[in-house]
């Protein structure tokens, strides 16, 4: 398994908080105006050859919605330039024209991410909050298609979309993405208790992503869900499929990656988080050097030792594999080292206190 000390795998930069759509589950309680505090165009380049000095991680610019700032082209093309591998996430607005996407494919980004939460315009739409959402994705994924740029769509499992799973993965497999996102509610920003499953629910949604991924045309990997990892290493330890079965590729990538463990989030105002979702700072890159949050603070230190989680993650025999979701212990009880409080498995090793 990589060692994440030195270097994380993955990078997500939120460029800015501003964004047109209204989504419930928004993490960022995004706004459509631009913060005053925003890292500078200029702070970005120096940021971006703090993140290449890290090694060779996956690169993702972010938001809100990257397109509301007026220099993102000028900070894709430097972060290529650099030979990072540089994705973007757009919001499905008007700013994502055909344009836009083809603007992309000729600065060299590797992967476009756009989001589909409904398989149809009502609930799509309804979930975003603005009319029309669903047609600008769906015709930025076509027109990403006919310029030869790779596309991966992210998805965010509420009660709302919960039976339409197979039907939503029918068009990511429709629309040629290479990878569909399964993203698992955290219950911060707009997100709503009431939108979230219950542990064995998780469990559900496991198996139908399982079984789907032995006969997709695309990767299938969960954010906010590690221990889906568990769940398919439970499957292979059955024989339920080949530990080269095609489609898992993606699962075995991020093995063992958690929030501040091969991980890190870089925000808007440049606050260096283990996630976005876990909001806790190891130190602002205007104050503090980027590998020096990451290699050597106490907070991203403490996250990537196993051995320090509680509760029956930490007695779980997956734990180096899984981690649990520190970001849905620390919305739930405040202890981002506690067990995860939407894993329905019991360790055989774990006794819990009486």
């Amino acid at each position: 398994m990589r060692d994440f000390s030195e270097s994380p795998f993955l990078v997500i930069w939120e460029l800015t908080q501003a964004c047109d759509l209204a989504c419930r589950h928004c993490r960022a309680s995004a706004q459509p105006a631009r913060h005053p505090w925003e890292l500078s165009t200029r702070e970005a380049f120096g940021v971006l050859h703090q993140i290449r000095a890290l090694g060779d991680p996956l690169l993702v610019f972010t938001g809100g919605d990257p397109l509301k700032r007026d220099d993102v082209y000028d900070i894709l093309s430097a972060s290529v330039r650099l030979g990072l591998r540089t994705a973007i996430t757009p919001s499905a607005t008007p700013l994502l024209t055909r344009e836009a996407v083809r603007r992309f494919r000729e600065i060299g980004v590797a992967r476009m991410a756009v989001s589909l939460d409904g398989a149809d315009e009502a609930a799509h739409d309804g979930f975003r909050g603005v009319a029309g959402s669903f047609r600008i994705t769906l015709d930025a994924l076509q027109a990403a298609r006919e310029v030869g740029l790779q596309t991966q769509v992210n998805t965010t499992v509420t009660r709302r979309n919960l039976a339409s799973l197979e039907r939503i993965a029918g068009l990511v497999e429709q629309h040629g993405a290479r990878l569909w996102s399964v993203f698992f509610l955290v219950v911060t920003g707009r997100a709503l208790l009431e939108d979230d499953l219950e542990a064995e629910e998780y469990e559900q949604v496991f198996e139908r992503l399982f079984r789907l991924s032995l006969s997709a045309s695309f990767d299938i990997k969960t954010t906010e869900a590690q221990p889906y990892r568990r769940y398919v290493a439970q499957q292979r330890k059955k024989g339920a499929a080949p530990a080269g079965a095609p489609n898992h590729a993606a699962h075995l990538r991020q093995a063992g990656i958690s929030d501040g463990k091969g991980f890190l989030f870089i925000s808007h105002t440049g606050e260096i988080y283990p996630s976005g979702f876990l909001e806790i700072s190891a130190g602002n890159i205007r104050q503090i050097p980027l590998a020096q949050a990451y290699r050597d603070s106490t907070l991203f230190r403490i996250l990537r030792d196993g051995d320090a989680l509680g509760g029956k993650c930490g007695a779980c025999e997956y734990r180096n594999l899984c981690g649990g979701s520190r970001t849905r212990a620390w919305a739930f009880t405040g202890d981002f080292l506690a067990a995860d409080p939407r894993c329905a498995y019991v360790p055989p090793a774990y006794a819990p206190a009486r």
